[in-house]
């Protein structure tokens, strides 16, 4: 599991000033805590998180006794781009599907029922599989079109009036043919523009019915606070335990009462 968590956050400033757009509180919690707990939750045996921006609070977030040994976390001097850093960790994942996905989505849904999907029911010939989602502001996302069987046909990254509302999430199971062509290809670093529009007609696609929000700005994170009550499993939240000197330190960082305060 790939857990893109390096992200600069400059859409959520001030808020990112200080403290990292993967380590924003969800009702209280860090959004990473919420990826951690879906590792866990589909049994992935391996998690890799990349670091750039404020690395150091990420590490530290990372080294706490509760969570030992969950996950590895690699440094990014200079942002690779998606398909960098998977090229750049292909060891770690020695041609085995790699579950993708951008740690700044806060994302709760059946994660067992989409990696089912991808294992016994995706079309054949698809190399990968991409969680979509319904979105309310199709302008700002990736807007995905397919065919009758759920495979993406074409792509409208961004644009003004898109042909519907069905977006690509940013969760993806890769197998190891989309890994070996971005090894094949080291000037492709952009998963989006580069490496998506390679595979057309080979993506097959899983809906989230559940909750998706990307939380790209304020606004979003704000959102995500009436969202966030139960894990991804579906039972009650309870992830949060004032139980090391990390946890208590981020139960009184100002980052709370900024949200708060947002209208």
């Amino acid at each position: 599991m790939l857990l893109l968590a390096a992200g600069n956050g400059t859409r959520l400033q001030p808020y990112s000033n200080d403290w990292p757009k993967c380590l924003m509180p969800i009702n209280g919690e860090p959004l990473l805590h919420y990826w951690l707990e879906t590792a866990k939750a589909i049994d992935a045996d391996k998690v890799l998180v990349n670091l750039h921006y404020q690395s150091e609070k990420v590490q530290d977030f990372l080294s706490r006794p509760s969570l030992e040994g969950r996950a590895k976390a690699v440094f990014e001097s200079a942002l690779l781009g998606t398909a960098g850093t998977l090229r750049e960790n292909s060891q770690f994942f020695s041609g085995s599907t790699i579950f993708l996905a951008h740690a700044d989505n806060f994302c709760q849904c059946d994660f067992n029922s989409f990696i089912r999907y991808h294992q016994t029911a995706r079309p054949k010939n698809t190399a990968l599989t991409m969680m979509t989602f319904d979105t309310t502001s199709p302008e700002t996302c990736g807007i995905v079109e397919t065919d009758q069987l759920g495979v993406v046909t074409a792509f409208h990254e961004k644009i003004s009036n898109p042909p519907g509302n069905l977006a690509n999430g940013a969760v993806y199971l890769l197998e190891p043919e989309v890994s070996e062509w971005i090894n094949a290809n080291p000037e492709v670093t952009d998963f989006s523009t580069q490496v998506l529009p390679k595979f057309v007609g080979r993506i097959a696609t899983w809906h989230n019915s559940g909750i998706h929000v990307d939380i790209g700005n304020i606004q979003a994170l704000k959102v995500a606070q009436n969202l966030a009550t139960r894990d991804c499993t579906g039972r009650a939240k309870n992830f949060l335990k004032l139980d090391d000197e990390w946890a208590q330190k981020f139960a009184k960082h100002p980052i709370h009462q900024l949200i708060a305060e947002q209208k």
